[in-house]
């Protein structure tokens, strides 16, 4: 069964002058449709229709076949349908074969995973479908139209978003459909279904905004945060490594921690961030498996360096914070905000313009200068683990002659307290 995906891709784009070969993280947008197409479990025969040979060439660098079109489907209002019923027409001729299904694959959709074609692909050919609609699903309060031309609501009721029917908008990302479907004026049969799409996958290119977004999700990466959190440990790496974090929101962040350290993981759930738990290195191989981190950020105390060596044969970038061990001889950077390093290291950045401030210190307006000091506040981190508050608070209540002069306002906090 020969299967043809067709990339429509004209040159006269005005909105993006040269839109479809131009280069988007390097490489032409068409090349990302073309690269998919061809690594489609399914998809047999991959071609480009256009009207440019500058977009010709590029497709042929990229290993589709070019099947050019007049101008008579070239101009502005004409629709993709009596374009893709043309390719359709030329590459049965040019292969001398006849096609069972015909995928329309818009070079506008770069960030369309090749899993997610196959996965329709298998819905499509087990419904026995005539055609099958990549879609998004945003469901929202609209307004329309009626017949009058009076604004309407789209809803009987106001909801929350969640809790709103289904809003299906078609993705350029594919349309397939049976060869016998498409026509010069549809590609619509009558067994038709959707095939939702993620809203990364979703995005269309249409304007600049469009292609900036784009370009800045493909550099997005993935981030694993390891961290521990418990009495005896305390609470600042957690704190540290949730304030990374949060302030990565242009990344997709995991943080990873153990199944019995339960004061870390509820100040954790606290943040909504996503995060996951092990027990056993096989559990947290499993992590790592699935989500497979671009940066391995370790918030764990003295590495080893064959633990990081360890690492990095299965990551690409380690990091690790607040680590005087031997594995900072192996990472790509450690952070040392607590230790200044004594001798330069060009991977070792120390010492406190590299502290993480919370958002908290970062919004606080900064006390006026007093040239007598009246109040001091001593804090021992957010768990105490050796109990020095206690120790503190007991001495400056004791007899003992160094706590004359702070004894009688500590009783009277004490008092009040």
């Amino acid at each position: 069964m020969r299967i043809l995906a067709v990339i429509p891709a004209r040159g006269g784009s005005k909105g993006i002058p040269r839109k479809n070969i131009r280069l988007m993280n390097g490489y032409p947008l068409i090349s990302y449709a073309i690269r998919t197409a061809l690594s489609s479990r399914y998809i047999t025969d991959v071609v480009v229709s256009t009207d440019s040979d500058e977009i010709a060439d590029v497709a042929r660098l990229y290993g589709a076949h070019v099947i050019r079109r007049g101008a008579n489907l070239s101009a502005d209002l004409v629709t993709l349908d009596p374009v893709i019923y043309h390719a359709k027409l030329e590459s049965e001729s040019q292969f001398s074969c006849h096609f069972a299904a015909v995928v329309t694959m818009q070079p506008t959709s770069p960030l369309l995973r090749v899993e997610t074609l196959d996965g329709a692909m298998e819905v499509f050919l087990r419904d026995s479908l005539d055609t099958l609609i990549s879609v998004v699903n945003r469901p929202h309060l609209s307004w329309g139209r009626d017949e009058y031309g009076i604004v309407c609501p789209n809803y009987e009721a106001r909801k929350n978003r969640q809790e709103l029917p289904d809003n299906y908008l078609e993705t350029g990302a594919f349309l397939i459909a049976r060869a016998d479907v498409v026509q010069p004026d549809s590609r619509i049969g009558e067994k038709v279904s959707v095939y939702e799409v993620c809203a990364r996958e979703s995005i269309d290119i249409d304007d600049t905004n469009d292609w900036v977004l784009t370009e800045s999700l493909m550099h997005r990466k993935r981030i694993l945060f390891r961290v521990d959190g418990y009495v005896k440990l305390g609470l600042g790496h957690i704190y540290n490594c949730i304030t990374l974090a949060m302030s990565m929101v242009e990344h997709d962040v995991l943080l990873v921690t153990k199944s019995d350290a339960e004061m870390g993981i509820r100040k954790i759930r606290e943040t909504n961030l996503p995060y996951r738990t092990f027990s056993t290195e096989e559990e947290l191989a499993s992590i790592i498996s699935l989500f497979k981190p671009d940066i391995w950020v370790n918030d764990c105390l003295n590495t080893t360096e064959e633990y990081i060596c360890r690492l990095k044969k299965i990551v690409p970038r380690v990091v690790s914070i607040e680590d005087l061990g031997t594995g900072t001889r192996a990472v790509d950077a450690t952070i040392n905000a607590l230790y200044e390093q004594k001798e330069p290291s060009p991977h070792i950045y120390s010492g406190y313009r590299y502290v993480c401030l919370r958002d908290e210190f970062l919004l606080a307006k900064p006390k006026a200068f007093s040239p007598v000091v009246k109040t001091v506040v001593v804090m021992f981190g957010g768990t105490d683990p050796s109990n020095l508050n206690q120790l503190v608070y007991d001495a400056i209540l004791s007899s003992d002659d160094l706590f004359v002069g702070i004894r009688s306002q500590t009783s009277q906090v004490h008092k009040r307290l």
